[in-house]
């Protein structure tokens, strides 16, 4: 009887415990596999857009992007800031204490667009891509404009080109920029611009990365990595990358206005002239690249200005080339830099914290670098007279420096030129002058003192 009701006791309890296993079994099924954010994301297809968060209706979105892209071999890359913010050394070292999806750790970034870059000069336009999009069921927008590598003072239009494509799905806006290699070998994508029937619905343009102004970047090294289980290209110096597209902002040269400008004024074509302009194109591009060595950046200043501005060229008779640079930006070895690469020192005015001014001579051609001090809503460059210790002061209202070309070469100019130039050459900067008086002539220029005679010999270096 004993062996009886042990037997019937095991029995029991094998029985309740099957019954409580799958009690359990039931209600992970019914409730913890529902929970966001507990199970791997499932592939497209197996929940609707109606059940999925907004994590994984991006991570999908960009997931089936991708595949149309690598079906139809675009050379895309990715230029979401905030997707290559997450991606830098610092956010990395911090990524486990973030509370984020565990899919998705860097494409989920919950903002309604992800921007992406295409080569242009690497693909062929095929409209099939778009057509394929469509038939996944994207809404398509294609935005273009005029080609600006087509135009000049001898043609003012160029043909269409593509300049952005947007892509939507469950509301969801993948991007994709246009780049072009432009002649100054760099990469220069066009400003996005809604026709008027256009749908400004379709995505929220204020919050794209891209598009706001034309930009200009250089040739990223890009390098195919492994973004959330989806391989994605990314800039080999995504620091680099960013900091580039912060102050990327590109000014089209005036063609139509320079050559108005050119018909009232013909350029001088003697050989004098000529042989001038080719000079100073090769100093320009090799101060480009001396301070790039140093990461010095500058713009142009002065008649280099005025001459991009108004006829977007150099101004044959000025004989100089004329560049700015902060001060907070100044190096010491500035001065053995030039000297390295060939230029000899003409001339070194004033000091770090008052007035400093460059001047340097190759091939009979001047280089004047002149030093800008920031003073709250003003900015002012210094200039000396030798013979006399006078300084004078030349004073700009604020500017910040936007990307442009000149003579096949991307440099620096204010992006609020027009203010610029009025502020150096009054309100006919548009009529010639060719008697000009450095102390005089400008109308921004201040009397500044005298620099003490004792202090002449450190002051004021004349070679």
């Amino acid at each position: 009887m004993l062996r009886v009701n042990r037997t019937a006791v095991l029995a029991l309890l094998i029985v309740s415990s099957s019954v409580f296993l799958l009690f359990q079994l039931h209600y992970y099924r019914k409730y913890v596999s529902k929970h966001p954010g507990s199970h791997i994301l499932r592939p497209a297809g197996h929940l609707t857009p109606g059940h999925l968060t907004a994590s994984q209706v991006q991570w999908q979105v960009v997931k089936k992007f991708l595949a149309l892209v690598q079906h139809f071999k675009l050379p895309l890359f990715l230029t979401d800031t905030a997707v290559l913010a997450l991606l830098s050394q610092d956010a990395l070292r911090q990524r486990d204490r973030l509370v984020r999806e565990p899919h998705c750790s860097f494409l989920c970034t919950g903002r309604a667009v992800t921007s992406f870059a295409l080569q242009a000069n690497q693909w062929k336009y095929d409209p099939g891509f778009l057509l394929a999009a469509e038939q996944k069921g994207f809404e398509v927008m294609e935005l273009r404009g005029v080609d600006p590598r087509l135009a000049s003072l001898d043609t003012l239009s160029g043909e269409d080109i593509p300049l952005h494509f947007l892509f939507r799905l469950h509301s969801h806006v993948i991007q994709v920029v246009f780049l072009y290699e432009r002649s100054g070998n760099y990469l220069w994508h066009g400003a996005l611009r809604l026709k008027g029937d256009a749908d400004r619905s379709f995505a929220a343009f204020k919050v794209l990365d891209y598009g706001r102004y034309a930009g200009a970047y250089d040739r990223p090294q890009l390098i195919l990595t492994v973004l959330d289980g989806l391989d994605i290209r990314v800039p080999r110096n995504i620091s680099r990358f960013l900091a580039q597209q912060k102050h990327a902002r590109f000014l089209e040269c005036r063609y139509r206005d320079a050559r108005n400008f050119l018909q009232l004024y013909p350029d001088d074509s003697s050989a004098a002239a000529v042989d001038f302009r080719r000079k100073a194109k090769a100093l320009l591009h090799l101060t480009a690249q001396t301070l790039a060595r140093l990461d010095v950046p500058f713009w142009l200043s002065s008649g280099t200005c005025l001459g991009w501005f108004r006829q977007c060229s150099i101004i044959s008779y000025s004989r100089d080339v004329d560049i700015g640079i902060f001060i907070a930006d100044y190096r010491p070895d500035i001065i053995a830099a030039f000297t390295d690469a060939g230029l000899t020192l003409k001339h070194k005015f004033g000091k770090v914290e008052d007035s400093l001014e460059l001047s340097f001579l190759i091939e009979d051609v001047k280089l004047d670098i002149f030093f800008f001090y920031d003073n709250g809503d003003i900015m002012w460059n210094g200039g000396t007279q030798a013979k006399s210790g006078r300084k004078f002061k030349y004073i700009f209202p604020r500017f910040s420096l936007c990307w442009a070309e000149l003579l096949e070469l991307k440099v620096r100019v204010p992006c609020e030129t027009l203010d610029y130039v009025t502020a150096n050459y009054g309100a006919s900067w548009n009529i010639p002058l060719r008697v000009w008086d450095w102390k005089s002539s400008p109308s921004n220029v201040q009397e500044n003192g005298v620099w003490p005679v004792a202090e002449w010999a450190e002051l004021i270096q004349v070679y």
